[in-house]
């Protein structure tokens, strides 16, 4: 674990040293190493030397030295599971969550949710509870990662879909229609118990 701590930077073993339990401080520090090591191969480096900077909002971001290879990237870690999520010349977001019972869901979703999101949520049969209050809790947590605003951007300005049956979309950004957005929104399982969801600009037209 020393060897893999060595790899972050300053500010992340200053994060890494905050946590109370040494589980929670030893898995984020395996998914920042991980992520050096992803980038490194995407950018033909040692993964001691892949410099990152944070935006005003805390995004991350490769520094000056490697801008030029219009690498984008975003990680997320909810338990043991840790998911990465790559572009290139496009902003990308991703989260990834434990699915549980959260006991105050209503509660979280009347101050978190969009009114229509809200709405939906509370006509969810008890079984599909759970799995739709981290569809779009995730969707969400994603598409606010991919702006880099944090929740500077008002969560009630898009709605995303979120029933267990339906796909995943992005279904209003402001006064746009979620088709004719810029982004685009895919949601994953990485192992049985997690909900994940990842999201992207679309490509532009050269």
């Amino acid at each position: 674990m020393r060897a893999l701590e060595g790899r972050l930077s300053d500010e992340e073993q200053l994060r890494a040293s905050r946590f109370v339990f040494a589980r929670d401080r030893d898995r984020f520090i395996v998914a920042r190493a991980r992520l050096r090591e992803l980038l490194a191969e995407r950018l033909g480096a040692r993964p001691d030397l892949v410099e990152l900077v944070y935006g005003a909002r805390g995004k991350p971001a490769l520094s000056s030295r490697f801008a030029s290879s219009g690498l984008r990237f975003n990680v997320s870690h909810s338990d043991g599971v840790a998911a990465y999520a790559f572009a290139t010349g496009r902003e990308v977001g991703i989260d990834v969550e434990a699915v549980r019972e959260i006991n105050d869901a209503d509660s979280v979703a009347a101050r978190f949710f969009s009114r229509s999101e809200n709405e939906t949520f509370l006509a969810l049969g008890p079984e599909e509870r759970s799995v739709g209050f981290f569809n779009c809790w995730t969707r969400k947590e994603a598409f606010i990662k991919a702006l880099g605003d944090g929740l500077y951007f008002p969560l009630d300005r898009f709605d995303v879909s979120l029933k267990p049956d339906e796909p995943a979309k992005i279904l209003r950004v402001e006064n746009t229609p979620g088709e004719d957005c810029e982004w685009t929104l895919h949601s994953f399982v990485p192992e049985p118990g997690f909900i994940g969801a990842v999201v992207a600009q679309k490509l532009r037209a050269p």
